[in-house]
């Protein structure tokens, strides 16, 4: 065979096996559809707390990483306040007997605010660890070490919450009082505990992909 009909031949083959690396390339595009980056990985734009100048004290970004800072509790909310039906995705890692938490469907202001939190503690004083639906579905055990990364996930579907935790499912609750239906995205910046160190939380990812709005 001359080399012209080599090349022809090589690329029918090519044609009617594409290489698994152009399969994966299209599964990688098709898993990530839909999904919208919520942390631009270099400053924290948008994003805002209660009141506004706890930002400066309490948070900031380094070698494309949130990081909350000093005692006081603070909290730090999304652009947008209109968050209904959604897969809400972090990555996070919590340090040792450190608090923090995944807000959704919440309400800005001061202090605690109004909404649900999916809680981010490994060894903090607090029975209700990494996975928790606060005040809801309560976990005890420590599913993930302090200074370890880790995936949380959130899918809220009208009053049907769910909540994963590096893919294992911790939490599906429906809320028959649907005590909170849209708002903010919130990451929570806890005090230390009684005499303990400085809560440090981080976060590198912050994802959302919204789902249909309720009937």
């Amino acid at each position: 065979m001359n080399r012209f009909c080599f090349a022809l031949a090589a690329l029918a083959v090519s044609a009617a096996f594409p290489s698994a690396h152009a399969d994966s390339d299209r599964i990688e595009a098709k898993k990530d559809a839909g999904w919208v980056q919520l942390f631009n990985g270099k400053d924290l734009e948008g994003w805002k707390t209660s009141p506004p100048e706890q930002l400066e004290k309490s948070w900031y970004v380094k070698e494309g990483i949130i990081y909350s800072k000093g005692k006081q509790a603070s909290h730090l909310f999304s652009p947008r306040d209109d968050y209904e039906n959604f897969h809400y995705r972090i990555e996070a890692k919590i340090s040792d007997k450190g608090n923090s938490g995944q807000y959704f469907r919440t309400k800005y202001g001061p202090g605690y605010p109004k909404g649900y939190e999916a809680q981010i503690n490994s060894n903090f004083p607090d029975p209700q660890k990494t996975g928790s639906l606060y005040g809801f579905v309560k976990i005890t055990e420590m599913l993930v070490q302090p200074d370890t990364w880790f995936t949380q996930e959130v899918i809220a579907k009208g009053n049907h919450i769910q909540i994963f935790v590096n893919g294992k499912k911790t939490a599906d609750f429906t809320d028959e009082k649907n005590t909170h239906t849209r708002g903010h995205f919130a990451i929570q910046q806890h005090g230390p505990a009684s005499g303990g160190p400085d809560v440090v939380v981080a976060l590198k990812k912050i994802e959302v992909k919204e789902l249909p709005p309720s009937k």
